[in-house]
């Protein structure tokens, strides 16, 4: 097939979840087709060039991302009945370059990645008439969380209007396109429920790229946790906000010693939201996490947003770091508490597993083989297969066929 894609972001440097992703994703796609990519970029002009994209994929065209207007919003898009972003940060030359796109080259199918809440490439997909629109990566699982967990009535009554906004668009979407592409079977579950009519939908994990998390990183060096995410971040942001206030404390009491090294951008964040103290390390941002992540005895996960699969959390198994984390930071894997990583949801609970795996060499050796034998099962080039599967099935089969759904 002859694919354009469209993304809200350019795949390189794969530095972050959504570039990681993409960046895997369009290596699978180019493999097996003629893939051209339309995108916006953040903030990367010196690295927005087609020498750095993978093998069988071409670059047609590259925009700014629009800026985030969030501090500032207008009251038509208060008073809209789609998401704010939707008009807020449309590009009309992104729209055009479209349109250019499909004038000097028929394609088979149009796939849009990250469809969610802030810059999106939804819209622009539906001005596809010509060919199969599929879209990849759509998440709504942290609207509708902070809805349920909302509890002043001001933040109910914000989180419902963004959460009914969100939902009415989904619907209106899903109805028009030809195949949609989850992360997570949480994902699944919930467009499931609010779309029954919808098109065929796929769940195609995160993943890790195996070979690159093999080799000697250095010795594992005892007491140190690390959290790799950057805090601008917001389920990032939030779940060092509980670790911090709520757990670390308890930890640096059974263990004086423990450090914690939180990787990752923190350009605008407000960090004094944060309890930063004795035993927190803030290491910016770093070109290679993996010797970070694989001398450290512990790797955090203590989320309490966001949907998806950790890929943090698949990179720490694949470098044989014993993983703790929340059962929401855990989403989404195929794993078995207590064998292949801990869970806990609870400040208390949570504090005293880590403690346990830094005191135990034993635990720490059961967890690291378990969390291997789990990395291998989501290496990049199976779930990338996983996506070309769907995709040829979307292709061939009669658009007018709207309710299967596919689990990969």
């Amino acid at each position: 097939m002859r694919i354009l894609c469209l993304s809200a972001w350019f795949p390189y440097p794969p530095d972050n979840g959504a570039r990681i992703r993409l960046y895997h994703l369009l290596t699978a796609l180019g493999s097996a087709h003629a893939v051209d990519l339309l995108c916006f970029f953040h903030g990367q002009e010196e690295r927005v060039s087609p020498e750095v994209l993978p093998p069988g994929v071409s670059l047609v065209g590259a925009l700014p991302a629009p800026t985030d207007r969030r501090s500032h919003p207008s009251l038509a898009g208060l008073f809209s009945p789609y998401p704010r972003a939707l008009a807020e940060q449309y590009v009309p030359e992104m729209a055009a370059r479209l349109t250019n796109a499909l004038a000097r080259q028929p394609y088979d199918l149009v796939l849009a990645f990250e469809i969610g809440p802030g810059v999106t490439t939804a819209p622009y997909l539906l001005e596809v008439q010509s060919a199969r629109r599929v879209i990849e990566d759509l998440e709504i699982s942290m609207i509708w969380a902070k809805e349920q967990g909302a509890r002043s009535l001001s933040a109910r009554l914000r989180y419902s209007l963004t959460w009914q906004k969100q939902r009415r668009y989904t619907r209106e979407l899903l109805r028009q396109v030809d195949g949609c592409v989850v992360p997570s079977d949480v994902e699944r579950r919930l467009i499931s429920d609010m779309v029954p009519d919808g098109p065929p939908l796929a769940v195609v994990p995160n993943g890790v790229d195996l070979e690159r998390y093999r080799g000697d990183f250095g010795l594992v060096e005892m007491d140190a946790l690390v959290f790799p995410g950057a805090l601008t971040y917001e389920a990032n942001f939030e779940a060092m906000r509980f670790f911090l206030g709520e757990v670390f404390p308890r930890i640096r009491q059974a263990r004086p010693q423990a450090t914690l090294y939180i990787t990752g951008r923190t350009d605008g964040v407000d960090l004094r939201r944060l309890l930063l103290g004795d035993g927190v390390v803030l290491t910016g941002y770093l070109p290679d996490v993996r010797p970070r992540v694989a001398r450290s005895a512990v790797c955090i996960a203590p989320l309490t947003l966001g949907g998806g699969t950790r890929i943090k959390i698949l990179e720490a198994m694949a470098l044989g770091t014993p993983v703790v984390a929340t059962s929401k930071g855990a989403e989404g894997l195929e794993v078995r508490p207590g064998r292949d990583l801990l869970i806990a949801d609870e400040p208390a609970d949570f504090a005293d597993a880590v403690v346990r795996v830094l005191a135990s060499a034993e635990l720490r050796a059961s967890l690291s083989a378990a969390g291997r034998r789990v990395a291998e099962r989501y290496d990049w080039r199976i779930i990338g297969g996983q996506l070309n599967a769907f995709l040829e099935q979307v292709y061939h089969e009669d658009t007018k066929t709207r309710s299967k759904s596919v689990n990969c």
